[in-house]
This record gives structure tokens, C-alpha cells and sequence, in this order.
């Protein structure tokens, strides 16, 4: 384990986010206060901070969900606006708020913009089939897909983004990147093509773990990193995905053909898609982020170096990009 890096370095991750620069010296207070309290208190207050972290993450995310909810209970039936309208106008309102005061960075809107116009694209394809519907009517829509759909896939571009900074994301044995694209474009085909030929997912399932099955993410919560096997990461990511799917269809803001007659929760299954899902969204963020190899950090840090996540993102790792 290399040596710790102080909170307040100059660095900080949360420099990149305008509310949360100015309490980066008053959380690096709190932090030597934490670790003179023994070992419980650092504990709690490392779990305490992953929570606040994670929570930050899925901002975007957290938001559009609320909307989901709260337009499903309370939004007046026959109202000028149709429900999946306004939520369009909202999550559009939301990413200029975003920008404005600093709660997301241009990088992250891109990294939104280019979600948003990729699951687009599927859900055209997939309504086509017959998939999943949009029961409510609205204008905003193209080829009867609501256009606040892609703001959902957007929400988890979102998360993997700044996620990968707020913990300064490095990676020991990480997959190179055009073997993560090749698998990454082959399971976007797929989910097109295997409603006509042969579904390939076994082979998908495989080609992932043959990928990732020796790679560990190293995350730093606080002053040191931890390390977790990158395809628990992923499935852990699926798993609370497929959670708020399951709100998402109570809400009835799409319905499965299974769930016309009334409401039940999404298939356990659908966590296989998920996961799939979620290689294409990591592999597009770590095409952004150039992966960095945990032993780099290491030696960096030791020498007093910069950690930065920002520095990191400006360091090209050779090895992962051959």
C-alpha cells in the first residue's frame, strides 16, 4: 500500500466541482480529526464518505428518478404539457443548472450527450420490436420514443464519469482498450441482431470474463486506495440499475409487454442486458479516461508526485492504449 495522499492536496477531486471546492480544506480537518479518534472513527468516517461520495456520483441519476416518481404521483392528469414532455423540459432544465453552478463539468456533458444520442438509437430499435412500450402520449418524441429515454442512459454515462475521478480510479491488469471496444461494439450489435439471428450473449458473457476476470480497480475513498475485482464493480453497478428499473416501470414510465396487465418487478434476467450494458458505458468512459495502471500511482505517490485524477486523466497509459 503506497503512502497516503492528504485530502487537501491542491488537487483534490472535488476542485473540479465549484459547491464542493470550498469545503475541500474543512474535510481534510474533518479527516485528521477522524484518525485521531482510533480506529472505529476512521472507519465510520471512510464509510461515512464513501456514501456522500457515491451519493455525488449519481446526482444526474438521483435526479431524473425523483422526477420519475414525483411526476408519476402528483403530475395533473390532461395538464397542457404531457408528462414525458415535461420530462424532457426538466431534464434539460436540469444540465443547464448543472453547468451553471458548477455541479457538473463540461467533460461530463459530453460524456451525457454522447449516452444520450447511443441509447437513443436503441430505443428506437427496441420499441420497433416490441420490447418495451411508452404508454403516455407526448411530442417530444422520435419514432414514438419519448425523447427523456436518452437522459436515462445519459444517467449512468454520468455516474461512471465522475465516479472514475471522485475515486481516482487505477487498475492493475486492465483489458486493452480495443479489446474492450471490439467487445463493447459486438454487444451493441448484438442487441440489435439477436432479435433476428442467433443471440450471442453466452459468448459476450465469456469474451467479459476472459476480459476482465484478472483486472482489479483500485478506488481511493479517502487517503489510500482499496482494490475490488473490476467485474464485481461492474455487477454491483448492474445490480442497482436493475433496482431502478424496477421504479422506473412502477411509475409507468415504459412498460414491459409482460406488465401490461399490471405491474411486477422486471425480470431478474434482465440483470444479464444490465451488465452487458454496462461494459459498453464503462468502455466508452475509459476510452475518455485512459485507464491508469495502479503500479504508476504507486510510484508516483511514493516520490511525492501529483495524484491528481486530473493528472491522471492527462497521463496516457501506454500499456492499456496499445
Amino acid at each position: 500500500m503506497h503512502k497516503p495522499v492528504p485530502d487537501n492536496h491542491p488537487e483534490s477531486a472535488a476542485a473540479a466541482w465549484k459547491p464542493l471546492a470550498r469545503f475541500i480544506e474543512r474535510e481534510a480537518a474533518l479527516g485528521r480529526w477522524a484518525m485521531r479518534g482510533g480506529r472505529l472513527r476512521a472507519w465510520s468516517y471512510e464509510f461515512v464518505r464513501f456514501g456522500i461520495k457515491q451519493a455525488w456520483a449519481c446526482l444526474f441519476g438521483g435526479l431524473m428518478l425523483a422526477l420519475l416518481i414525483a411526476t408519476h404521483l402528483v403530475y395533473p392528469k390532461g395538464a397542457i404539457v404531457a408528462r414525458y414532455d415535461f420530462l424532457v423540459l426538466a431534464a434539460v432544465a436540469i444540465q443547464i443548472v448543472m453547468l451553471r453552478f458548477g455541479l457538473e463539468t463540461w467533460e461530463e456533458a459530453r460524456v451525457i450527450l454522447v449516452f444520450h444520442l447511443v441509447g437513443t438509437a436503441m430505443e428506437i430499435f427496441k420499441t420497433s420490436v416490441g420490447s418495451w412500450i411508452y404508454p403516455e402520449p407526448s411530442l417530444l418524441r422520435i419514432a414514438g420514443v419519448p425523447l427523456f429515454t436518452g437522459f436515462m442512459y445519459a444517467a449512468v454515462g454520468s455516474y461512471i464519469a465522475r465516479v472514475w475521478r471522485l475515486f481516482d480510479f487505477r487498475f492493475t491488469r486492465h483489458p486493452p482498450l480495443w479489446a474492450l471496444g471490439v467487445l463493447a461494439l459486438a454487444i451493441y450489435v448484438n442487441f440489435f441482431t439477436h432479435h433476428y439471428t442467433v443471440d450471442i450473449r453466452p459468448v459476450l458473457f465469456a469474451a467479459a470474463a476472459l476480459l476482465f476476470g484478472r483486472c482489479w480497480i483500485y478506488f481511493k475513498v479517502w487517503n489510500v486506495h482499496r482494490k475490488m475485482p473490476l467485474l464485481l464493480g461492474l455487477t454491483l453497478v448492474a445490480l442497482f440499475i436493475w433496482l431502478a428499473e424496477n421504479i422506473g416501470t412502477f411509475t409507468a414510465a415504459w412498460v414491459y409487454p409482460t406488465q401490461k396487465a399490471g405491474w411486477h418487478m422486471v425480470s431478474v434476467g434482465k440483470l444479464g442486458a444490465w451488465f452487458l450494458l454496462m461494459i459498453i458505458s464503462y468502455a466508452l468512459v475509459a476510452m475518455l479516461n485512459r485507464p491508469e495502471p495502479y503500479e504508476e500511482a504507486a510510484a508516483i505517490s511514493s516520490a511525492g508526485g501529483d495524484t491528481s485524477p486530473d493528472a491522471s486523466l492527462a497521463t496516457k497509459a501506454a500499456p492499456f492504449a496499445e
